[in-house]
């Protein structure tokens, strides 16, 4: 007995062969085409059902089982599109992408008729206005980096694009941002795929960031190259020198570059082979202890000339952290600032479980490295940047409140510039033309016109950041204190950021008065070792 999954296939082999005979009788065109298409269908069937192997859905339902496939393909954009709420959606909702694209666009970023947050829901938090608002500044103030060591000091914008290589994203979209970024006047890191052309075209203040493969200041053997760095560096358009320890999406893991995205131009700016995968090394290999890593940063702000040379890290084990700190006391240099990546952080691809389960979320990580920074008497030695999730003003300044001098943002302005989150990255077939190479696609960005609207996003975010600033009656961010932010962390219970993230006085640990757990990891920390000291051996 034929059994009902098999139904469609047995038509098909029916109507192939009833209209193909009936088509040879009449000669109808239409005749033709039906029996074509039910031949075609036959013959898929056959496939899926005798042939292949591979898919069981298929080989037990045979052409039907397609749909199950055509369904799965579209079902992310049938969720954004069609059933997703404002306020559902993952890494952003809808709310948040909308509120990027207005500001990018120009578009009125106004709501009618109230807030669509519930004020009563675990998370929801505000600021604290003042019945004595302040007229909002008429310019946001911007932050010197590398004041104290350096003879190339970089005063930086409240908000900059974060870390995106050439080759994660195409072409278009980092001469998009760098346009961007040039027009209104904040820094564009490169990533750790090295300076590119595209980077240097747009005239943009760039933040060369250097990771443990060492693309663009490499030998043949993969290794640091002092001649190769010092050529690049001393360009007039590399402001700043970030080395990667770590990055949020991905901390303990090295950088992933498809081989079909290692095109001539990306192997030429990294030095490394065309159409082979691009994977970083996990680990640094031009240092190896808190101590060698302090002494890397000090010869490549020597080497840049002078510029500001800083780390950044997702935080992972509180002591290996402690013991740049030391070796900082130590040798009375060392980073002129420190970029906190969150454990959220955004990438083109890594392991699910590294983005999901791996590093320290940014409020925690952000307010640990201020309380640390401050506790080891440092805070007048060295900037802290957040970079994790931001897309608002409030994001922005919830940072700068927690400790953060000023900020990074990546997926925001990927959305400024047309990215739709469609979360395509990896695959090289992104719709946007934002993080694809494939030529075509990248011809549908516009450089000049979506730069434009990633300055605008910039200046339309910082707009609303004084805005918000001036109600709680200060002039500038940095200025607000940790209390006038407050969360619901239970139905019926309030707390302020002072009390989650309660902040370190300068000195305390040196002095021995830190809060147990970060005294003790600063203790049980070595400038010459990244590895603990066990209690036992510890110094009092």
């Amino acid at each position: 007995m034929l059994q009902v999954r098999l139904l469609p296939w047995a038509a098909a082999i029916l109507g192939a062969i009833v209209f193909s005979g009936l088509a040879i009788r009449s000669g109808s065109a239409s005749l033709y085409v039906l029996g074509g298409l039910c031949t075609l269908l036959a013959v898929l069937g056959f496939h899926d059902f005798v042939l292949q192997k591979k898919h069981t859905i298929l080989r037990n339902y045979p052409i039907i089982g397609h749909g199950r496939y055509l369904m799965e393909a579209v079902r992310p954009e049938i969720r954004q599109y069609f059933i997703e709420d404002d306020l559902d959606g993952r890494p952003f909702n809808r709310e948040e992408r909308s509120l990027v694209y207005q500001r990018a666009k120009g578009d009125k970023d106004y709501d009618p008729f109230g807030s669509e947050l519930d004020v009563r829901e675990v998370g929801y938090e505000w600021i604290g206005h003042s019945m004595a608002p302040a007229h909002p500044a008429e310019h946001p103030p911007r932050v010197t980096v590398g004041a104290t060591h350096c003879r190339k000091p970089y005063d930086i914008s409240l908000l900059n694009i974060s870390a995106m290589s050439y080759g994660s994203l195409g072409p278009s979209a980092v001469q998009a941002m760098g346009r961007g970024a040039k027009e209104a006047g904040f820094a564009h890191n490169t990533g750790e795929g090295g300076v590119s052309p595209y980077h240097l075209s747009t005239g943009a203040d760039l933040i060369w960031q250097i990771g443990t493969g060492y693309f663009g200041c490499r030998d043949q053997a993969g290794n640091f190259c002092e001649e190769r760095f010092q050529e690049r560096a001393s360009h007039d358009h590399v402001k700043m020198i970030e080395v990667k320890l770590s990055q949020g999406a991905k901390p303990g893991h090295g950088g992933i570059l498809p081989a079909h995205k290692v095109t001539p131009e990306i192997a030429a700016t990294r030095g490394i082979e065309v159409g082979k995968a691009c994977l970083s090394p996990p680990g640094h290999t031009a240092f190896s202890s808190p101590a060698g890593l302090v002494a890397f940063v000090d010869r490549l702000r020597e080497l840049s000339g002078g510029k500001p040379v800083g780390i950044k890290l997702c935080v992972g084990l509180p002591h290996e952290f402690m013991g740049v700190l030391k070796a900082m006391l130590a040798s009375g240099t060392g980073p002129d600032f420190i970029t906190v990546d969150g454990g959220e952080g955004g990438t083109g691809a890594a392991p699910p479980e590294f983005g999901d389960h791996v590093g320290m979320p940014l409020e925690e990580g952000l307010a640990f490295v201020r309380n640390a920074v401050w506790g080891a008497g440092l805070q007048n030695r060295v900037k802290i940047a957040a970079s994790g999730k931001i897309t608002s003003a409030m994001d922005v300044l919830r940072c700068i409140v927690l400790g953060a001098s000023y900020t990074n943002a990546a997926r925001a302005f990927m959305m400024s510039i047309g990215c739709i989150q469609a979360q395509l990255c990896h695959t090289n077939h992104c719709p946007a033309g934002v993080a694809t190479l494939e030529p075509m696609r990248n011809r549908a960005l516009d450089p000049k016109l979506k730069g434009v609207r990633a300055a605008r996003y910039h200046r339309e975010t910082l707009h609303s950041l004084l805005e918000l600033v001036a109600a709680t009656g200060f002039q500038s961010p940095h200025e607000i204190p940790l209390d006038r932010i407050r969360r619901r962390v239970e139905v019926d219970e309030i707390r302020s950021l002072a009390e989650l993230y309660p902040a370190e006085s300068p000195g305390s640990l040196l002095e021995g008065t830190a809060a147990a757990d970060l005294q003790d990891a600063f203790d049980r920390s070595n400038a010459d070792t990244f590895a603990a000291t066990p209690p036992s051996l510890q110094v009092s």
